[in-house]
């Protein structure tokens, strides 16, 4: 056969979906269209046509069309593809110029074979392509603002024990129920990253009013978002001297570049920088040593038993000795203990946050005489 190709039939169409052909010159190509109703296909599909035609130009309801002609089209085999819901998907077919006589049942026979698996996998690919719809639809709904809500983490000075800000930190109530790190990977996958990172954002900032005055708000956003610059945009007319911007990313970023020139702007309004989960791994550390941050977060993967592990002491107080030489300032990240708490306290932290000193909560709880007391 000099010419093979899978179609699919859609609004009214045959579209060659694969096409294999002997002569670069075929004017059968993958991507093409012609009107179903003037194939081969239709008309095997239908019945007017057998799957297996020795030489079109000896039955009439062949002849009758332009295509025998103008290919032209000496043998033909065509076969359904089905799938599993019994649509016809389109056609598996293979023709050549010539007329074919030496073509059986058990030729055919391999046709349907090839179609069977060819249905196979168009309905993995189908399958994927619903799948991705469906994602998208989800991520599209919480970006709208369905089923997102902030809630915010306070951070406590170590000198005076009350709160010196808050992070905001995404919850979902939406399907599936899962973690907020899967809802961000997700969109990130689906090239929604950015747009639901600055939905969440802009959730945020729209509560900086109702935090007490002198706390700050930091605000996660991936190196993504930063360049884009989505961020510098939704702060508007806040008072960005309020506003910290959490870099969160663990792998290593090839182009620095444009992240720091768009953390410049944002400097230049007076908006902080601090580089999340420092000690996390290699990643971090050569974002702080790029970024320059303002604040390093120890990740919770150092502070966790920091009070009882000499090695994690060790690499936290390099830590500390790096930001006090480089002007950065510390928050130890995960403290769930009083232990931990303490520990980072005698090596000299600025600032912790974790369960033992708060959960994340709505706005509407945050109250008490530490909260109270920075207004």
């Amino acid at each position: 056969m000099d010419v093979a190709f899978v179609s699919e039939f859609t609004g009214g169409q045959r579209v060659f979906r694969y096409v294999d052909a002997a002569s670069q010159d075929s004017p059968v190509c993958a991507g093409g269209a012609d009107p179903l109703e003037e194939s081969y296909c239709q008309r095997v599909v239908d019945g007017r046509l057998p799957e297996l035609i020795h030489d079109a130009h000896e039955l009439s309801v062949a002849t009758e069309l332009p295509v025998t002609t103008a290919l032209p089209v000496g043998a033909h085999m065509s076969v359904p593809i089905r799938l599993k819901n019994g649509n016809v998907y389109g056609t598996f077919c293979c023709f050549s110029h010539a007329p074919d006589h030496s073509l059986n049942d058990r030729d055919l026979a391999m046709m349907r074979v090839f179609a069977d698996l060819t249905a196979e996998q168009i309905e993995r690919e189908l399958e994927t392509e619903q799948t991705e719809r469906d994602i998208s639809d989800r991520l599209r709904a919480v970006i709208a603002g369905e089923g997102l809500a902030m809630a915010f983490q306070p951070i406590v000075d170590m000198g005076r024990d009350e709160p010196i800000g808050f992070e905001a930190l995404a919850r979902f109530s939406c399907e599936p129920t899962r973690g907020p790190n899967v809802w961000f990977a997700e969109a990130a996958g689906m090239g929604l990253g950015v747009e639901l990172e600055a939905t969440a954002a802009r959730l945020a900032l729209a509560d900086l009013a109702r935090l007490p005055t002198r706390a700050y708000l930091a605000i996660n956003a991936s190196p993504a978002t930063v360049a884009s610059g989505r961020f510098d945009s939704l702060l508007g007319d806040v008072p960005a001297e309020r506003i910290v911007v959490e870099v969160t990313e663990h792998a290593a970023i090839n182009a620095y570049e444009q992240l720091e020139a768009a953390l410049r702007v944002l400097r230049q309004r007076g908006v902080r920088v601090a580089v999340d989960d420092a000690g996390a791994g290699y990643a971090s550390f050569r974002h702080i040593l790029r970024l320059r941050p303002d604040i390093i977060k120890l990740d919770m993967a150092l502070t966790r038993d920091i009070d009882r592990d000499p090695a994690r002491r060790a690499l936290a107080s390099a830590l500390i000795t790096f930001a006090a030489d480089t002007g950065s300032t510390i928050v130890g990240e995960g403290v769930e203990t009083a232990g931990e708490l303490a520990a980072l306290r005698r090596l000299g932290v600025d600032a912790a946050q974790g369960y033992h000193l708060g959960r994340p909560t709505p706005l509407s709880d945050i109250r008490g005489p530490a909260a109270l007391a920075l207004r």
